[in-house]
């Protein structure tokens, strides 16, 4: 499979990255077990399709050590240049504290050498308490570390636009913030949109599916139950829908969507995450795989076979219209990990 060359993106120099973000959150332990093997065996597969790019954190689990593994064996498969094909982006997420240069540094070097490199590609940084303003000297230290070659660029996670400011007005570059972002959650477009559009800042989005509650399976289902919800990403973004707008409503928007897929020939899947690839400052969407469990290899690769016109928004919109505004009951970006 060869994916156009709409699916890539020049996410910053020397940095090209595929527009759909091979998501690793699932092999935290959170959606079941997963065996390492087929792990690894799926991480090829979507890599020889186009999708090269693959988000992660330090604390998802096994999640750097298989980006170790698999750059070991496709290095020794294919030789070392085959290696510079793949980006990597991990997260530090560290509890909030002091945040010396030897703390920093001693954390970055443990992602070092669990991926197997010699400089982090992307090191998206997470802070749990603003009112612990160390968060700054954190990432003071970290530009640091990147104007040694550490780290290619510094970037952040689940910050606000209030935060995002004040980084910028202390004289640290950020090159994206991944944030939740999908047709339930529009909160991004509030502020945060504007904001990195002004600054050259990305939007990486998350939770574009909502765990993959944005389908063709859950249309006109039935409201699962909590046994139902069998996994943390289905557990939270059932909450997410609750609190836009509940089932019923849900409904409605699948049903447009579905008009919308048909017209396209392509999933309800495909026109949500095309959707948020459309919208300002969005530089790729985080897709969740659950590596060696399912596989959407050819699905994902449909969403850049087509792009969304004037009367498909309109007919989205109907429906979001109708919508809570989850930016008065949640507050901005990220606000849920810190109420």
């Amino acid at each position: 499979m060869t994916l156009p060359q709409e699916a890539h993106l020049r996410f910053v120099e020397n940095l090209p990255i595929c527009r759909i973000l091979n998501g690793m959150w699932q092999v935290s332990g959170a959606h079941g077990r997963i065996d390492p093997e087929a792990a690894l065996n799926a991480m090829i597969a979507y890599h020889d399709a186009g999708f090269t790019t693959w988000d992660l954190a330090d604390h998802y689990g096994p999640a750097e050590d298989f980006i170790g593994e698999f750059r070991r064996r496709i290095a020794a498969e294919r030789g070392d240049a085959a290696l510079s094909e793949m980006q990597a982006f991990t997260k530090w997420v560290p509890r909030a504290g002091p945040m010396t240069r030897e703390i920093v540094e001693n954390n970055v070097g443990i992602s070092l050498r669990r991926m197997g490199v010699e400089r982090l590609d992307l090191l998206q940084f997470h802070w749990w308490e603003y009112q612990d303003k160390r968060y700054l000297d954190a990432l003071s230290h970290l530009a640091d570390l990147r104007d040694q070659g550490k780290i290619h660029r510094v970037a952040l996670t689940n910050f606000d636009t209030e935060r995002l400011r004040e980084i910028a007005d202390n004289g640290i570059r950020i090159v994206s913030n991944q944030v939740q972002y999908s047709l339930i959650d529009r909160r991004p477009e509030v502020q945060m949109s504007q904001v990195c559009e002004e600054q050259r800042v990305w939007l990486l989005p998350y939770g574009v599916l909502c765990g993959g509650l944005l389908s063709d399976r859950y249309l006109g289902q039935h409201e699962p139950g909590a046994n139902a919800l069998n996994t943390a990403s289905l557990r939270k973004y059932k909450q997410m829908i609750d609190a836009w707008g509940g089932w019923r409503l849900f409904q409605q928007l699948l049903s447009v969507l579905k008009n919308v897929a048909d017209k396209h020939q392509v999933s309800i899947a495909n026109v949500a995450m095309r959707y948020i690839l459309e919208r300002p400052a969005v530089a790729g969407v985080i897709i969740g795989a659950r590596l060696g469990v399912a596989e959407h290899i050819a699905e994902n690769a449909r969403v850049f076979s087509f792009q969304l016109d004037v009367d498909d928004q309109k007919a989205i919109e109907t429906v979001l219209t109708n919508a809570r505004d989850l930016y008065q009951i949640i507050g901005d970006c990220g606000d849920e990990y810190r109420r």
